[in-house]
């Protein structure tokens, strides 16, 4: 049952652009999907980003939000990767939540973990290639059975195959496209020589912020949602992402985020 509410968001976004009650159906989503109900980021977790220091720094701000969490769990099946029935990533590698809100979730459903279990899944996660998705996402309140103070944060480890919102991009609102927000000074840059313009970056950007000019890939800055998946994406390994600031980008997550949601 579960596994059916990311096939029924994605069916919903879509209906957006329908004529005659796309209208309606975007006033029904906007208030849950974006404001404070919901803002959300994703930590590009890779081996090719250039922070200037360390490629751990990005999950270091994942880390001390599960250290900072005053409960924990493990969803046990990740709901995207179950009703897709996918055969690129184990679906056991469900999201954590974290917060005091979490201890309300029937362990049918999720594992009630420590921190030490959290980081095992988080590095289970990154090992398996998975982008964590950070943030407050307040249907989720209304999935796990969670009375909603503001006290629930969620971590998804996404695969770009089958999460909702990496196979929504395009579909989506533009508010609800502008409550994905990037990590702060996150760039992608494209070595010239390596390129070779074949565009596989360009169809696996969900949002579409990239194209081809004079066989160059252009970003668009203001749309860019500094995933990594273009990287990722890349045959070539031409692509790499920079992120100026790692403590500016740490601190103004672990601002943001704690600032729409109480996990302490």
């Amino acid at each position: 049952m579960l596994a059916v509410t990311g096939s029924g968001l994605k069916k919903a976004f879509r209906a957006t652009r329908l004529p005659y009650i796309g209208g309606a159906v975007e006033r029904l989503l906007l208030p849950l999907f974006t404001g404070r109900n919901f803002n959300v980021t994703y930590v590009p977790i890779q081996e090719n980003i250039d922070t200037g220091e360390s490629v751990v720094l990005p999950r270091q701000a994942v880390e001390e939000l599960i250290r900072r969490s005053s409960h924990r769990v493990i969803i046990h099946r990740c709901t995207c990767r179950d009703y897709n029935k996918c055969e690129d990533h184990p679906v056991t590698l469900g999201c954590t939540l974290l917060g005091e809100g979490t201890k309300e979730i029937d362990p049918r459903v999720a594992r009630h973990v420590s921190v030490e279990e959290s980081l095992e899944h988080l590095d289970a996660t990154i090992k398996e290639g998975l982008i964590p998705l950070v943030g407050r996402v307040r249907i989720d309140n209304f999935i796990w059975g969670v009375k909603d103070r503001g006290k629930l944060l969620t971590i998804c480890h996404c695969c770009p195959c089958c999460c909702v919102f990496f196979n929504s991009g395009k579909t989506m609102p533009a508010a609800t496209v502008s409550s994905l927000v990037p990590l702060h000074g996150v760039s992608v840059l494209v070595d010239g020589e390596m390129c070779t313009s074949c565009g596989d970056c360009i169809d696996a950007c969900f949002v579409g912020a990239l194209s081809m000019v004079d066989g160059v890939v252009v970003r668009d800055e203001g749309l860019c949602k500094g995933c990594g998946v273009c990287v990722s994406a890349c045959p070539e390994k031409a692509m790499r992402l920079d992120i100026a600031d790692m403590d500016a980008a740490m601190a103004e997550l672990l601002g943001r985020v704690t600032g729409l949601v109480d996990i302490d």
